[in-house]
């Protein structure tokens, strides 16, 4: 149970601007949560508000799936240019020797940019950049561009370039003012998947309930009789689910027939001993089983079947009836006698319309499945009968796939719905969900997870996915002793806590 195989999947990003004055905050919590990540919180912070005279306003930087958006105002009126010259102005993104070029903008003194004019120059860096006499400038110019995001992008700088030139292109001169630094911190949610036990031999029950109707006082079985055709009908259809399945061997089968408390103990003892002899006799007389092979058990009155019923009824003395069902001073006989007595007009409801179900015969068929080994063999198995196979026998056919992928995520599901109330499945399910982003369903499954080390690190990613930092970390640091993984993930919240 507490082996397993970890797989890394998304990402939960705090993206950062380090500098300062804070400009920009935004919190996409709704997206966020579909595309598997926590709700990013994109701060964009400002270096230098002021390159070269220029203010420099509307500062962005914010990555989204797989784009990064740049934006920034320029305010070209407060550069002063002197002499007869050109400046060509460049955002750019810069880290290392990787570099993308946002624009280039072009301030012309007025012999300049009437040269290029005339000689059709589009402008010094080309036809992409936008060209302006100095003295007709526009106050602003407001770049917003959207990219494809690239690996390298986390933790680039942007700068402001400024080259001045002078006749025939020659640089004069060339700066860098940086104006941020951008980059994306957090941690890589690792998914703790837990090996389900191997069953050295899987054992199975189905339980059934049949109501054979018998002639009053009598433990004769007739076939044809009321409504037992359809009753025995869906006794040999259990019994024959199994029976002729290659791969199931039956071990034991066996009956408990019940009467009603109508009637002395000792006559309903006789009923349902008989009645339960008769029921297996007619069995044993349809199949070639081992004469040891089914079993049979009887109880005169059924008195819990009669207490439930009267529990969620609306008895007008209701609480009346179930005290004296619940007094353990009277034998079954008496007990009777008194609800008889004292409530004649339920009694006689309860005998017309319950104590006809009471009267059932309960049945249980115990069998083996042969285990699955071969991933093939158990694919084909969990797509015709997936009741057959074990929790282990799903997770070995999930060891053989691409974590996420749509047949990865079915073999969880299809394994918590033949196991719904294992710690086990609910917590494999509940990690399938979160890679896939379903956190909602992912909650649930977390609820019948247990209270296990790996199922408490599931909540704690559960958390961080939805934005609750301080109560992952909280869960995480609990944790962490006795769980690397939760270790290195408070590490990680703890990171995205400190940029905060």
């Amino acid at each position: 149970m507490e082996g397993g195989f970890v797989m890394k999947k998304c990402n939960i990003y705090k993206a950062i601007l380090i500098g300062a004055a804070v400009l920009n905050t935004v919190m996409p919590e709704a997206r966020a949560a579909q595309q598997n990540v926590a709700p990013m919180k994109q701060v964009v912070v400002s270096g230098d508000t002021i390159a070269w005279g220029m203010p420099l306003n509307g500062l962005r930087l914010r990555h989204n799936e797989d784009k990064m958006n740049i934006a920034l105002e320029m305010y070209l009126t407060g550069y002063r240019m002197k002499g007869d010259k050109a400046t060509i102005f460049t955002p750019m993104l810069v880290n290392g020797r990787d570099t993308l070029d946002l624009q280039d903008i072009g301030l012309y003194s007025r012999i300049r940019y009437i040269q290029y004019l005339r000689n059709g120059h589009d402008g010094i860096s080309g036809p992409q950049e936008l060209s302006y006499q100095y003295s007709g400038r526009p106050e602003k110019i407001k770049i917003d561009k959207t990219v494809p995001y690239q690996d390298w992008m986390n933790g680039a700088t942007l700068y402001i370039e400024r080259c001045d030139y002078g006749c025939c292109h020659t640089l004069l001169n060339r700066e860098f003012i940086p104006v941020a630094k951008w980059y994306e911190a957090g941690f890589t949610p690792v998914f703790h998947y837990v090996t389900p036990a191997v069953e050295i031999e899987k054992v199975r029950v189905l339980k059934g309930r049949a109501y054979i109707d018998f002639p009053v006082n009598m433990t004769d079985l007739y076939p044809d009789y009321r409504n037992n055709p359809r009753e025995l009908q869906t006794i040999i259809a259990t019994i024959d689910s199994v029976r002729n399945d290659k791969d199931v061997n039956i071990r034991e089968i066996t009956i408990k027939g019940y009467a009603s408390p109508e009637s002395p103990w000792e006559n309903n003892t006789r009923l349902a001993k008989g009645r339960t002899a008769t029921l297996k006799k007619y069995v044993e007389n349809l199949y070639n089983f081992d004469r040891n092979l089914i079993k049979t058990d009887y109880w005169p009155e059924d008195w819990d079947g009669l207490r439930e019923f009267v529990e969620k009824s609306g008895l007008e003395h209701k609480s009346e009836i179930l005290a004296i069902i619940d007094d353990t001073t009277l034998e079954p006989d008496p007990k009777e006698a008194k609800i008889k007595g004292l409530y004649p007009d339920e009694y006689d409801f309860l005998l017309k319309t319950v104590y006809p179900a009471l009267r059932h015969s309960d049945y249980t068929i115990e069998f083996t499945i042969r285990l699955f080994s071969d991933p093939a063999e158990i694919r084909k198995i969990m797509a015709e009968t997936p009741q057959k196979l074990s929790l282990n026998e799903f997770f070995v056919l999930a060891q053989t796939l691409d974590p996420g992928s749509e047949e990865y995520n079915n073999i969880f599901e299809t394994a918590v719905r033949m196991y719904p109330n294992s710690d086990v499945a609910n917590l494999n399910a509940a990690n399938s969900a979160m890679q896939r982003g379903d956190l909602s369903a992912a909650g649930k499954y977390l609820e019948k997870a247990g209270t296990s080390d790996a199922a408490q690190y599931a909540r704690g990613i559960l958390s961080a996915l939805n934005g609750n930092y301080e109560q992952a970390l909280d869960i995480f640091n609990t944790i962490s002793a006795s769980m690397p993984q939760a270790a290195q993930a408070a590490q990680g919240i703890q990171e995205i806590l400190d940029l905060q």
